[in-house]
């Protein structure tokens, strides 16, 4: 697969090749127009999802057309139908059909992704197959919950944390959902926004204009609409109708609506059958109108009009969301209604008039009270239209253009792009015994400790950060060192990993990859050492660890080994064992990827890891370094793969998320880590020294830009004041912790990219330097000075 750059809004390397650092452009910039991608049912489909999302998208297109609507349809597999205008379809029970969606959506470049979540239109348990889209989108995503359920089910709880771990912002109607999530779910109020359900905006009181229409002119008429089934609770309408006809014979009750095409799929109309039975035996057959239809949204409006009072007996107490409700509020009905969530919230203040479900005398009674009392009747349905104009569509749709406009990406500020990072963050993070290994926030976490993964990228850093004064380099260079020392284990001939903060070791053995990285690191210091003494120490220890590690198969212990060797070789051409395991490892790269390659995908296994460019940059090297222009081409066959797999539609970097870990042949966009973008500018190097193509420096530069806002979410992770660096980028924005792998992958990328304007134009680093030390605007979204410490 040919690696290419697919920002088609930047401009290619120019000819002079240091042009990549010497301009400061923000990372990910929107486009003017933001276009998003819009998922649920849609027309001609009959349901409340479907008419919910085809009325968003016709509001939005109304109100606000400068936000472009790219829509994919759930659809019925039970009963699939024609879409016009959609940019896809997918099958509810085909899971493949998600990942094409995910997939088209992220090559669209969206700004972002607006679900329609009910557990009932997704196949699989609890409708679990959606997340197989949504673990797959990049750009931010928005959910909105049609239901949030008090007592869900095991799997149905497990799907909705799912969705709320991906989501930027959660769209609710009710301030009851809202409760729920925060309570039941631990969601912030900052990532909920509720919106109540649109309405349509039509004049006041025109009641007796649309009965004349409908041949109901001097009638009192009763209506309820929607798609029938058990849940409507029709049943107790009809059954207070006895009791309403008794003092008013002219009633109408008008019950609108086809009948459920699942519950038509699995019983026919037994259940209309069996409510027009229960009508007859109570009498009351002819005083209700039947019209055994899914209606055009204008035809229902005109009949909404012709009632005078909406019933809506529902016997769920949990139902938060009823677009007919809220229909028949804006166009001033009087409401009866069970308390369910929606009807609560929407009818409070005598906006409506709520009754106890499953309660006939007690509908009797309010109905009746409303016709007993005409002016009483005609205030209810006053209120409720000056209710109504809180929802009416331009509300709901500045409303909905206002939620797509939070979760957008906008440009983070230009930064000098090589302007040099402090390194107080680093010394924070350090105490005596080493580098502590994680943080919360940015104070450093003791109950993690120490591990010797994080001290020998810590020691690599103190061999290139040339800004850093000498005493400083040599003062934490021996501590680093010496944290490294006494890891090794020389009754098992390896070095340990893991610390505890009272000093104590978690192991006897550490893992593969921190031996190799431990050989790696070492013969890294050993060309940079800040003294002759500590380039002494590391020959020593280099001496002592390669032998172990030399037999080992791990693919990423190989390539750190592999770089520990070449690193040695520049050094010492003639050492032998180093230039036997450097060919060694060589090879067995070379087999794994000839194994595993296949037209679409060049790589060294099924999966996709961590450090994934590092593998790629260790066959440059070695093929580089022997003279083995086979084992140079896999490398940068390899790389060319994984920088295509790293790179967005848009053309920011987009590191293979940790999600990702075990599946075959894919990777997910989350949770994304600093040292993926380390990686890939080292990898770049490599592949720009072996073949001068300036196409690897715009990659390094792109990767770079990930740490300063040219990411998926627009956050820029790096402090340049502290040398910070927050933990990486997350569905929902940044992860705040600053760790050491992620200081130290922020810092080494630093003195990399520094590396790269030396080689190619001498005199640049130094006037970049003294761009000064410009802290980035928009740090993140709780501030910079979290950031910096104070």
């Amino acid at each position: 697969m040919p690696f290419r750059n697919n920002d088609q809004r930047s401009e290619t390397v120019p000819g002079s090749v240091l042009s990549f650092v010497r301009q400061a452009q923000p990372g990910h910039v929107v486009a003017k127009r933001p276009r998003i991608a819009l998922i649920g049912g849609f027309r001609p489909r009959k349901c409340g999802i479907a008419t919910f999302t085809t009325d968003i998208l016709d509001q939005l297109a109304a109100h606000h057309d400068d936000i472009a609507v790219d829509l994919h349809v759930m659809d019925d597999p039970n009963a699939s139908l024609p879409y016009e205008g959609v940019r896809g379809v997918i099958r509810a029970d085909r899971v493949d059909d998600y990942r094409l969606a995910a997939r088209r959506i992220n090559e669209d470049a969206v700004d972002a992704v607006w679900l329609q979540h009910e557990y009932g239109i997704f196949g699989g348990e609890a409708g679990d197959m959606v997340l197989e889209l949504v673990d797959r989108v990049a750009a931010p995503l928005i959910v909105t919950l049609h239901t949030v359920l008090a007592d869900p089910s095991r799997r149905q709880r497990e799907v909705l944390e799912h969705l709320l771990r991906h989501a930027s912002r959660v769209m609710v109607m009710s301030r009851h959902s809202m409760e729920l999530l925060q309570k039941l779910y631990g969601v912030s109020d900052d990532r909920i926004t509720v919106i109540a359900h649109g309405a349509p905006d039509r004049p006041f009181g025109r009641e007796e204009l649309h009965k004349a229409t409908f041949g109901l002119a001097g009638r009192r008429v009763m209506m309820t609409f929607g798609l029938l089934g058990p849940g409507k609770g029709l049943e107790t309408v009809i059954s207070a109708l006895p009791a309403i006809v008794e003092r008013h014979p002219d009633v109408v009750y008008r019950i609108v609506g086809a009948t459920h095409p699942n519950l038509v799929a699995s019983e026919g109309e037994a259940y209309r059958d069996g409510l027009m039975a229960l009508a007859d035996q109570l009498g009351v057959g002819n005083n209700i109108q039947w019209d055994n239809r899914f209606l055009e949204t204008d035809e229902l409006l005109d009949q909404l009009e012709a009632c005078d009072i909406y019933l809506t007996p529902y016997p769920n107490m949990q139902q938060s969301t009823s677009g007919t409700l809220s229909y028949a509020v804006a166009l001033g009905k009087a409401v009866v209604s069970t308390p369910y969530v929606h009807a609560r919230e929407l009818l409070a203040d005598g906006v409506g008039v709520l009754v106890e479900p499953r309660q006939a005398d007690v509908i009797a009674r309010a109905v009746n009270s409303l016709l007993d009392n005409p002016d009483e009747l005609r205030a209810v349905k006053l209120r409720a239209w000056e209710k109504g104009r809180e929802t009416i569509w331009p509300c709901f749709a500045g409303a909905a253009r206002d939620l797509v406009e939070s979760v957008i990406v906008q440009p983070a500020r230009a930064v000098p792009l090589l302007a040099t990072p402090g390194f107080a963050g680093v010394a924070a993070m350090s105490d005596s015994t080493g580098m502590y290994q994680h943080s919360i926030g940015i104070v450093p976490d003791r109950r993690h400790g120490y591990c010797l993964d994080d001290n020998v990228r810590a020691l690599m850093l103190m061999g290139v950060a040339d800004t850093v004064p000498l005493a400083d380099r040599q003062h934490w260079s021996m501590i680093y060192a010496s944290f490294i020392q006494h890891a090794w284990n020389p009754d098992e001939q390896v070095f340990r990993n893991f610390m505890n903060f009272n000093r104590t070791w978690c192991e006897d053995v550490g893992s593969d990859d921190s031996n190799g990285r431990t050989v790696w690191a070492l013969a890294h210091f050993m060309r940079r050492a800040p003294d002759n003494g500590l380039r002494e120490w590391a020959a020593q220890w280099f001496e002592i660890a390669l032998p172990p590690v030399t037999e080992l198969e791990s693919p990423r212990t190989v390539a750190f080994v592999m770089l520990g060797c070449a690193e040695m070789l520049r050094i010492n051409p003639e050492h032998a064992v180093a230039r036997a395991s450097l060919a060694r490892g060589a090879a067995l790269l070379d087999r794994l990827l000839s194994e595993s390659r296949r037209p679409d995908w060049a790589w060294f296994e099924a999966v996709l890891g961590y450090d994934n460019p590092r593998l790629s940059q260790a066959l440059i090297e070695a093929g580089a370094l022997l003279g083995r222009d086979d084992w140079l081409e896999s490398g940068l066959s390899s790389l060319r793969f994984i920088a295509h797999q790293q790179l967005s539609a848009q053309g920011h970097f987009r590191p293979v998320g940790s999600e990702t870990f075990g599946l075959r042949y894919e990777s997910l966009p989350f949770d994304q880590q600093p040292v993926e973008a380390w990686a890939a500018i080292d990898a770049s190097a490599a592949a720009f020294a072996a073949t001068g193509d300036q196409t690897w420096l715009r990659h390094a530069e792109v990767a770079y830009r990930w740490f300063l806002g040219g990411n998926d979410r627009g956050e820029v992770l790096a402090d340049l004041s502290s040398g910070r660096c927050r933990d990486g980028v997350t569905p929902q924005g940044v992860n705040m912790n600053c760790g050491a792998e992620s200081i130290l992958a922020f810092q080494l990328a630093h003195y990399a990219m520094c590396g790269l304007a030396n080689r190619t134009d001498k005199g640049h680093t130094a006037a970049n330097r003294a761009v000064g030390e410009a802290v980035p605007e928009r740090i993140s979204n709780k501030g910079a000075q979290q950031l910096a410490g104070a």
